[in-house]
């Protein structure tokens, strides 16, 4: 098989796990929806997808590089599988509930916690079963501490000041300022790494498929800059059936769809921007996890359901689009992102 052969047949398998999963997944989410079953379990399990792809994609036209992270790669495959069995488990017994502090949960959403936490630890023991070598040759190490941290610091920072900004364009700073007051705000930041350190596996299920694998793809056949714009809106899509069916409900969808493709590329530009500076996949990961779980902090609501079943409008689609251009877009004028360069043989510093 000759190196083109082999890397039409990885993008291909990868295709079919990280859209076409996805795809299947997303009509059982439908489906969900019209049961009243617990859809969390949805959205987890897709953040595994990307990187299941590429994994299965190595594994099958890589499988005798002695290089391969095996280890990890099985263990990671094994916590995807188990997350796609909970959710048809999930529809087939929707109503099982547990009660906790008096209240009525989910068997499925706390099992499904238990599931990330469980395959996060069994992910970190693949990393180091895998050791240094097989982890920098798959782009598994870690690089550039100082840059590293800049790029997650810069993160937080823009990230704030659009939180301030949004408010203060509704007419209600003073939100803002009373969230920053709430000892319940500081409590969760000063909790957030360990929560990374128990459960950094879906977040980095998605960056190592979009960011490490398809990124490079798309610079080196479109550009740069287009191939970044071009991943953003692949990615807001991928989100398509959860937007109209967990986000959101289904007569808002459209707009939720909108809204998550700006959101995409806009915070897509500079996820890019942190791993070409760095050529460190956990950068964007962290980022990733952090752009996720600060929403609690930014809407004060620190329920469970504070993603689930939005209230969004098209009122909303133009200050998002200017916050989040101005805020991340701007980075696309980087010089990181002036002429392609392969990476692919650069070693990791752990």
């Amino acid at each position: 098989m000759t190196e083109t052969e082999k890397s039409k047949k990885q993008f291909l398998i990868f295709l079919l796990i990280a859209y076409g999963v996805t795809c299947v997944m997303g009509i059982l989410t439908w489906y969900g929806s019209t049961i009243s079953a617990e859809m969390s379990v949805f959205p987890s399990a897709q953040m595994f997808y990307p990187a299941a792809g590429v994994m299965l994609a190595y594994l099958f036209t890589e499988g005798k590089d002695s290089l391969l992270p095996k280890w990890f790669y099985i263990c990671f495959l094994l916590a995807t599988f188990v997350m796609i069995a909970l959710c048809l488990l999930s529809l087939a017994m929707p109503e099982q509930t547990i009660t906790a502090m008096g209240q009525p949960i989910s068997l499925w959403a706390i099992l499904s916690q238990y599931i990330i936490i469980g395959g996060t630890i069994l992910c970190w023991i693949g990393l180091l079963l895998s050791g240094r070598k097989r982890r920098a040759a798959y782009g598994l190490g870690w690089k550039k501490w100082k840059s590293s941290f800049l790029c997650i610091l810069v993160f937080l920072l823009i990230y704030f000041v659009r939180g301030i900004a949004a408010y203060a364009m509704e007419g209600t700073p003073e939100v803002m300022v009373e969230i920053l007051k709430d000892p319940t705000t500081w409590i969760y930041l000063l909790v957030l790494p360990v929560n990374f350190l128990l459960a950094f596996a879906p977040f980095f299920g998605e960056e190592y498929g979009w960011r490490y694998y398809l990124q490079p793809l798309l610079q080196k056949r479109f550009g740069m800059r287009t191939g970044v714009l071009i991943l953003g809106v692949a990615w807001g899509v991928w989100h398509v059936f959860l937007d109209f069916f967990y986000y959101t409900t289904p007569d808002r969808g459209l707009i939720m769809l909108v809204s998550q493709i700006i959101t995409c590329v806009t915070i897509g530009i500079f996820l890019a921007w942190a791993y070409l500076r760095t050529n460190n996949i956990w950068v964007p990961t962290i980022i990733h996890f952090l752009n996720n779980n600060l929403v609690a902090v930014i809407a004060n609501d620190y329920s469970a359901e504070v993603l689930e079943n939005q209230q969004v409008t098209w009122g909303m689609i133009p200050s998002a689009l200017l916050l989040n251009g101005i805020l991340f877009g701007l980075f696309l004028l980087s010089k990181e992102f002036r002429g392609f360069r392969d990476r692919s043989s650069e070693k990791a510093e752990i």
